[in-house]
């Protein structure tokens, strides 16, 4: 009987073995889940075609009903792995509305034995882009040469691990282990103690996170929640999250006891690992989650540092009314409208009263106060609510200066009202290395690199924040933003219509999305996303300068003139307001009165004029010499814009 040849495919620097299921380069695995790698031998073995996402889903997940994200995913997955060049896609080629295409050449390889013999040339078959292997033999290398390049490969390895390590900017192992954390069920019987269900789901995401983030990354709160009270396949959740272990449970209280059950599965195959109930007291609350965590961390069998341990073991009793009033500060918080910053700081506030060493609480209180400054309001002036979130950020830290949430709510004030570019970075950077796997960090030092012109980095943190975070609607609408300022308008376009998939209300997604329209002269389309923004917030001033810009643009005067006179009215004397009245004077080519705006927004340190380099004022304003003194005195060099500018 004839034995059946064994074939490779070789593409760029990379060999993939369909039989053992591995990708290799250089010589060494690159990791990658079962499904990705189905997916890429589909694509590999069909190179330089188009495959239809239906006709992907059917080969890859032939007995299962899966969503087209998915799919999405794992091409994502697939293109970090493979390095695909993010300006233009080196391996796997998007082909709107129809699906995927392998563009690299691709050389079908017989199997060589371990005496160098290989099937002759005649019996190669390839696929298509194919080149001919029989220029091959004039191209090997000696053995000598080979040892010589793997000595160099291994220095230069060896000085780029030491860069990674240097560098601290949240690179980590692509070896690490994925799990997510889905909402625990509220078991009490009463509606009003889902805070406390949601609460402790939040917190075990935030011990788990930073346990060993260089081994272990934790889906973020906002993806898990996608998933409150489904009633998916674990195996599934898993695969759309991209996480190999997936950890749920419920919460029961009952008086000043509190019952846990918590339940650890492996998502490929639905196995449960472990499982375990606890009976509590609520001052044992924070001693539960360091169990929990410990459990997970044998189970996956991480290897915890003395150090890690210790702060698991060391969880100090939290008075049980301080970690309700946190609990329910997070859980009004995470609504992200000023009602709910409002709501969020008294409770934080209680809870610092009840327990004034709880540094949680300081953390919490930072974050309401720094949001509620970001955003246009009646209830808070901007510069009462900043200097208060930096105060509570200094006291978590000086409580606990291991709160990677409290280094990134420092650097958040430091860089929008501040201004402290690097005291900022600093704090970012901090964050970043007790915790590579916190998504607001990587999302927020986006900001201060962009505001620098650097938008490739920019972009680079926001990719690490949308895979710690995968459905995450306010990444995806930063990432198109981002995408707009560095002149990619039609990714901008396609990554703000990814977020609206995700939930077609969110008010941020159509900004994004009218902003990519608007910088395409695309002005009907514009104005129609930001019209969808003023449906669901009649008086956000955001919505009506984008509109009021996009007529300008469009020549239509008076109606620019009109959005521009509600502006000032529903403004009133509030100071929040001015960079978009500016914006409006300016698109109408009022550049006395853009300026005039300009620096009453410059005296109430609004935040977005961090972005002055890379936003897109009319180039009459730009050239003003009173552009370049505004960039000199938020801290920012002239030099930024020109390589933003380069950047489009």
């Amino acid at each position: 009987m004839e034995q059946k040849t064994k074939w490779f495919y070789d593409f760029g620097p990379f060999r993939l073995d369909p039989v053992e299921h591995v990708l290799l380069s250089a010589g060494s695995r690159v990791p990658l889940t079962p499904k990705a790698f189905e997916t890429l031998l589909v694509l590999v073995e069909s190179a330089g075609h188009i495959l239809e996402k239906d006709d992907l889903l059917k080969r890859v997940w032939p007995d299962t009903f899966v969503e087209e994200g998915t799919l999405a995913r794992n091409i994502s997955t697939l293109r970090k792995a493979l390095g695909d060049d993010p300006e233009g896609e080196t391996y796997i080629e998007t082909v709107p509305r129809r699906g995927y295409c392998l563009v690299a050449a691709v050389q079908q390889v017989p199997y060589e034995e371990p005496g160098g013999f290989v099937t002759s040339s005649a019996e190669q078959q390839t696929t298509a882009g194919v080149e001919p292997r029989s220029s091959w033999p004039q191209r090997r290398l000696t053995t000598g040469l080979v040892f010589i390049s793997i000595f160099i490969f291994l220095l230069l390895g060896g000085a780029y691990v030491l860069w990674l390590r240097s560098s601290h900017l949240g690179v980590v192992s692509a070896n690490r282990t994925t799990l997510a954390v889905l909402p625990f069920e509220n078991l009490s019987g009463e509606a009003g103690q889902q805070f406390f269900a949601d609460g402790f789901s939040e917190e075990m995401i935030t011990q788990l996170g930073e346990l060993e983030p260089s081994r272990l990354a934790v889906i973020a709160r906002t993806s898990a929640m996608h998933y409150q009270g489904t009633v998916k396949d674990l195996r599934e959740v898993g695969r759309e999250l991209g996480a190999e272990y997936v950890l749920t449970g419920s919460v029961r209280r009952d008086g000043d006891r509190v019952r846990i059950t918590a339940r650890l599965i492996r998502a490929e195959d639905g196995t449960n690992l472990w499982a375990k109930d606890y009976d509590r007291g609520e001052r044992d609350i924070l001693a539960v989650q360091g169990e929990v965590a410990s459990a997970i961390a044998s189970e996956i069998s991480l290897k915890l540092s003395p150090e890690k341990n210790a702060r698991l073991a060391a969880a100090h009793p939290v008075d049980p009314a301080a970690y309700e009033n946190y609990l329910k500060g997070r859980y009004f918080w995470n609504k992200r409208t000023v009602a709910g910053y409002i709501k969020a700081i008294e409770y934080f506030n209680e809870a610092i009263t009840r327990d004034p060493k709880y540094a949680r609480a300081y953390t919490g209180l930072a974050d309401a106060y720094a949001l509620l400054g970001s955003l246009p309001n009646g209830q808070m002036p901007r510069r009462d609510a900043m200097p208060r979130a930096k105060a509570a950020a200094l006291t978590a830290l000086q409580l606990d200066d291991s709160l990677a949430e409290a280094h990134t709510s420092l650097a958040f004030e430091e860089m929008q009202y501040e201004w402290d570019w690097p005291g900022a970075e600093r704090e970012f950077k901090r964050a970043l290395e007790l915790n590579p796997n916190y998504a607001t960090a990587h999302q927020w030092y986006g900001y201060w690199l962009m505001a620098h012109g650097r938008a490739d980095q920019a972009l680079d943190q926001l990719r690490l924040a949308g895979k710690a975070d995968p459905l995450s609607i306010i990444v995806k609408s930063d990432t198109s933003e981002f995408l707009t300022f560095a002149g990619r308008y039609e990714q901008a376009t396609e990554e703000a219509k990814r977020a609206l998939e995700l939930d077609p209300s969110f008010p941020v997604a159509h900004y994004t999305l009218g902003m990519a329209y608007a910088a395409q002269r695309m002005y009907p389309q514009a104005i129609a996303e930001y019209q969808k923004m003023l449906a669901t917030d009649n008086g956000n001033t955001w919505a009506r300068a984008g509109m009021a810009l996009a007529y300008a643009g469009m020549g239509q005067r008076a109606d620019a003139e009109r959005l521009l006179e509600e502006t000032l009215k529903g403004c009133g004397n509030r100071g929040d307001c001015s960079l978009e009245i500016a914006n409006i004077y300016a698109g109408l080519g009022e550049n006395d009165q853009a300026f005039a705006w300009l620096e009453k927004a410059y005296q109430n340190r609004d935040g977005g004029l961090i972005l002055l380099n890379v936003a897109v004022p009319p180039m009459a304003l730009r050239a003003d010499a009173r552009y370049a003194d505004l960039v000199r005195r938020v801290g920012l060099s002239s030099n930024d814009g020109k390589v933003a500018e380069r950047a489009r």
